[in-house]
C-alpha cells in the first residue's frame, strides 16, 4: 500500500530562495557593509578645442608627443586598466574617450590632474565623465564557488557602445520575483546575439545614473539588432533614461591625436 500523502497534503517543493537580495540595506538581516575589493570604472569623454589645430605644426606635435607619453605611462601601470577610443566622425561634441578601471578611484583623479597640467590638456574639455563600480548581477545565476567579486578585462571588440541608464521608481516597487521574471525575458531576448558582450556597472550614490551600460563588439549592426529586440521586452517599460549614447571605436592614443590635429 502506498505511503504517499494525498495530493492536497503533500509537502511543498523545497524553496529555491529569493532570486535577489530582499534586504540590500542590511536593516533586517544586520549584515556587514560591503567592504570587498571591487573595480571602479570611469568613462571620460573629451573634446579638443579647434584653436589647437591653428597652432604651429611643431607646437602641435610637441604637445601630442607629451600626451602620448602620459597615456602610455598610465597604460603600463598594473593598478590601472586603460583603453582609448575615438569618436571622431561618430558623434558630434566629443572626440575621444578614456575607459579607466582601477580598484582605487583616486587613480582616475591622479591621471586627470596630469592631463590638465599637460600642454594638450589646456585645449581639452571633459564633456562627460561617468563613474561606477563593478558588481555581479543579481539577476544572472551565479556559478557555484564563483564568489562575489567580479573583475573586468575590457576592450576586446573594435567598438564600445556606452550609455548611462536609469530605471523608473516603479521598477524598484516591483517584488523581487517580478523583477526576476522580467529580467529572465530580457536575458533570453539577448542570448542569440553572441557577438555582443555586455559590461554593466552600478552608479548608485556615485553618479547621476543607476548604471553604466557598455556593450563590447566587432559588429555595430548586431548591436543595433540587439537593442531593437530589447525594445519589445516588458522590462523596457521601466526605462526612464538611456541617453546620451556613444559609439566608440577602439584606437591607440597616437592614432586618435592624428585624427584630431596635425601631429603626424
Amino acid at each position: 500500500m502506498s505511503m504517499d500523502p494525498p495530493p492536497d497534503t503533500a509537502a511543498p517543493p523545497p524553496r529555491r530562495g529569493p532570486s535577489v537580495d530582499l534586504d540590500p540595506s542590511g536593516i533586517l538581516s544586520g549584515k556587514s557593509p560591503d567592504r570587498q575589493r571591487r573595480q571602479f570604472l570611469n568613462y571620460s569623454f573629451y573634446t579638443l578645442d579647434p584653436a589647437f589645430r591653428r597652432l604651429p605644426a611643431d607646437e602641435q606635435r610637441r604637445a601630442a608627443t607629451e600626451f602620448v607619453d602620459l597615456v602610455r605611462r598610465w597604460e603600463s601601470l598594473e593598478e590601472v586598466i586603460l583603453r582609448t577610443y575615438s569618436l571622431v566622425g561618430l558623434r558630434a561634441g566629443v572626440d575621444f574617450m578614456l575607459w579607466r578601471i582601477a580598484f582605487d578611484p583616486l587613480c582616475f583623479q591622479s591621471m586627470e590632474a596630469q592631463i590638465r597640467r599637460s600642454q594638450l590638456g589646456a585645449y581639452l574639455s571633459q564633456e562627460y565623465s561617468f563613474l561606477s563600480v563593478q558588481r555581479r548581477s543579481p539577476y544572472v545565476n551565479k556559478m557555484k564557488g564563483a564568489g562575489e567579486g567580479v573583475e573586468l578585462l575590457p576592450g576586446q571588440g573594435k567598438y564600445l557602445f556606452v550609455y548611462p541608464f536609469v530605471k523608473t521608481r516603479s521598477w524598484y516597487r516591483l517584488s523581487p520575483h517580478a523583477r526576476q521574471g522580467l529580467m529572465d525575458e530580457h536575458i533570453a531576448a539577448a542570448a542569440p546575439f553572441k557577438g555582443v558582450r555586455l559590461n554593466t556597472s552600478e552608479s548608485y550614490g556615485l553618479d547621476d545614473q543607476d548604471f553604466i551600460v557598455a556593450f563590447d563588439s566587432d559588429y555595430p549592426q548586431e548591436f543595433v539588432d540587439l537593442v531593437g529586440r530589447l525594445r519589445y521586452t516588458e522590462a523596457s517599460l521601466y526605462t526612464q533614461r538611456d541617453t546620451p549614447m556613444f559609439v566608440c571605436a577602439k584606437a591607440s592614443i597616437d592614432a586618435i591625436l592624428a585624427q584630431m590635429a596635425n601631429v603626424e
